[in-house]
């Protein structure tokens, strides 16, 4: 059995009967709706339980974000995977040849001179995406 959360969560949508498309695409408005608010839903409890925790009850809220996150991409058609590597590249650009890093005061990673945004929209064009297709 795989443990990759998009196919634990494509493995969800089929024995539920929930959507899954194979390439990415709009979605209807209420379904699209539907989808923020399950997000937002599980984004509260993970603030809920972030500070004063249990560390055990914020793993799982951390982990039913994902699980929904993934929900989210699967229902649009997106390879999240292949999103989230095209992020991570965009992310470590973040980091100069010298190995120097740009830092906010309370320590977030700022995009310096050598960042180089992500493209999304590439990468969902290789997955099929039409820009502009109908829901």
């Amino acid at each position: 059995m795989s443990t990759s959360p998009a196919d634990l969560v494509r493995e969800f949508h089929r024995a539920f009967g929930l959507g899954a498309r194979n390439t990415p695409s709009e979605v209807d408005p209420e379904l699209a709706a539907h989808r923020g608010e399950l997000l937002a839903e599980e984004a509260a409890e993970v603030s809920e339980v972030a500070v004063q925790g249990p560390l055990d009850r914020l793993a799982h809220e951390l982990a039913d974000v994902v699980y929904v996150a993934y929900g989210t991409a699967l229902v649009h058609g997106i390879d999240l995977d292949e999103v989230i590597t095209e992020i991570h590249r965009a992310n470590m650009s973040k980091l100069g040849p010298d190995g120097q890093v740009d830092r906010r005061a309370d320590g977030k990673v700022l995009k310096g001179r050598y960042y180089r945004a992500p493209d999304v929209s590439a990468v969902l064009r290789r997955q099929g995406w039409i820009p502009g297709g109908a829901v």
